[in-house]
């Protein structure tokens, strides 16, 4: 029986005379596991394994820098375990009538032995391939002193090739070295990641320890979070174990995942692709029943995927408009409602099937209610906007439309404003809302837009104000006003620094109230001159 493995010493002779040890050692075990009896197709594997062994002992040994490297003595270590191991098993299965152990056992046994040769041999290959070997053997990264760029490299080169070789109990040191050497110095570990050490931390995302995953998809949260490899995230392909993770993972890699996805998202070429690999629903459920952070993340995702018109029709397909709803109506913290009514500006911007949905899952009252509070989002606004001609007069007006304009114009953003103030323009299109509106009291409210700095805000408040204007009480409210007419007027001013729309409504409304009359031509002549 081949003795255990005892650690090996650091120098160069000692190494080598290991490597040899070891090489007579595997050609036992080769010899036990040809004459073994019983399980003829498990020992069949490990013999062809085996038989591998060798020639990637060999090449191991013959690059300059084996007895020089770590990785080398934890290799051999471990190629020596399983060697001992498998001698032990073909001693047990000399003869098959009287194995001491149960079939099951030894069926288990054996497998697990064939995978730890699998391991070896891999971790062998990847120390030739990988061009690890290249860095001379190192202290621990714990001693690399701060300020030395070169040192602190190679340290960090040293940990992410951990990440492809080793054992589970390897990567989960190394990943817990890992991680906190990148919140430490993320632009250290940036300037030596490469597309190898992305890809091993991708494949950690599928590993069989829920912690290793869960280290993992931290790991990976940190890097989108960098903003430097996003892209190489996606190529290596990140995606999919991301969205498997938000079914399966736990709640610490779940919210790391959807986390990183709302990162990546903001591409909209990946937020197609996540929608491609299906990431949708599991998306959707996370809103659903997720924790607080789950929920903010994955509806800010949503969000950015609804904002490609060609993932609309999918979102609505599986259901987002009731998700957002409930959001709007109960969610858990402020940022995931914006996400929700932001969302809903999104889906309903261009298409009236989607506006119907909305309104049919009494979305226009998530969202008035949603505007009562304080502070009015403009995305909600929106939103609100653009379903004001998906439904009839009477029942905007009977679900509460009017006073939540003004409570906006009055507490609202410039943006929420000026997206009320449009909203108007779509409300008063006959004289009966129009009257309405007035009643209401907008029209002093719009008229102080006309003062903001914005030329978007003062346009669009100046489009209500003309068109307002055409109920006859409206436009004499509006010549009470000292302020209005001759800033309206201004709006008519054809001097390059005045960009706002030069509206012909503007100039009936004048017109039609014969409010020139009132005003010094200095006030408006340069606007008649135009």
């Amino acid at each position: 029986m081949v003795a255990e493995a005892a650690p090996f010493a650091a120098d160069g002779d000692t190494a080598e005379s290991a490597d040899h040890w070891l090489s007579r050692a595997s050609l036992l075990a080769l010899e036990k596991a040809r004459s073994a009896k019983g399980f003829a197709r498990r020992w069949m594997s490990i013999v062809s394994k085996l038989e591998r062994v060798l020639p990637c002992l060999s090449d191991l040994s013959s690059h300059p820098c084996f007895a020089r490297h770590a990785f080398c003595r934890e290799l051999l270590q471990s190629v020596a375990a399983t060697v001992s191991e498998a001698v032990e098993l073909a001693d047990l299965c000399r003869d098959d009538v009287s194995v001491p152990v149960g079939k099951l056992q030894m069926q288990s046994d054996l497998d697990a032995l064939s995978g730890k040769l699998d391991l070896n041999l891999r971790d062998c290959g990847l120390l030739v391939k990988t061009g690890v070997l290249g860095d001379m053997a190192l202290p621990p990264v714990a001693s690399a002193r701060p300020g030395e760029a070169e040192y602190a490299s190679c340290n960090f080169r040293e940990l992410l090739a951990r990440l492809l070789i080793g054992n589970a109990d390897a990567k989960h040191r190394a990943l817990d070295v890992l991680l906190e050497a990148m919140r430490e110095d993320d632009k250290g570990l940036m300037a030596v990641l490469g597309r190898s050490n992305i890809s091993a931390l991708i494949q950690l995302l599928t590993a069989t320890s829920p912690k290793l995953r869960e280290k993992a998809a931290t790991a990976v949260c940190l890097l989108t979070e960098s903003g430097n490899c996003e892209n190489l995230l996606v190529s290596e392909g990140v995606l999919p174990p991301l969205i498997r993770l938000l079914d399966s993972g736990s709640l610490v890699a779940r919210e790391k995942a959807v986390i990183s996805l709302q990162r990546l998202s903001l591409s909209a070429d990946t937020a197609c692709l996540i929608a491609g690999h299906g990431g949708i629903r599991p998306l959707i459920e996370v809103c659903r029943v997720g924790s607080s952070i789950s929920q903010l993340a994955a509806a800010g995702t949503l969000n950015n995927l609804s904002a490609v018109p060609e993932e609309r029709q999918s979102l609505v397909d599986e259901g987002i408009v009731r998700v957002m709803i409930n959001l709007l109506d109960c969610g858990i913290v402020s940022g995931s409602k914006e996400y929700a009514a932001e969302c809903l500006q999104h889906l309903t911007c261009s298409n009236e099937s989607l506006r119907r949905t909305v309104v049919s899952e009494g979305g226009i009252r998530s969202l008035l209610t949603y505007l009562e509070g304080p502070l009015p989002q403009e995305s909600a606004v929106g939103a609100l906007k653009n379903l004001v001609g998906s439904v009839s007069m009477e029942s905007l007006i009977s679900l509460g439309l009017l006073p939540c304009l003004v409570h906006v114009l009055k507490n609202g953003s410039l943006g929420a404003q000026q997206a009320a103030s449009a909203a108007i323009c779509k409300f008063s299109i006959s004289a009966e809302t129009k009257r309405i509106v007035g009643e209401f009291g907008c029209i002093p409210l719009l008229v102080k837009m006309l003062e903001a700095k914005s030329n978007g805000a003062r346009e669009v408040a100046a489009q209500a104000i003309a068109s307002l204007m055409t109920y006859p009480q409206n436009g004499r409210d509006v010549k009470k006003d000292d302020k209005s007419v001759p800033t309206l007027v201004r709006l008519l001013d054809p001097s390059p620094q005045n960009t706002a729309n030069k509206s012909s409504q503007i100039w009936t409304f004048l017109a039609r109230r014969s409010c020139l009359s009132d005003l010094n031509k200095a006030d408006y002549g340069a606007c008649l001159a135009d």
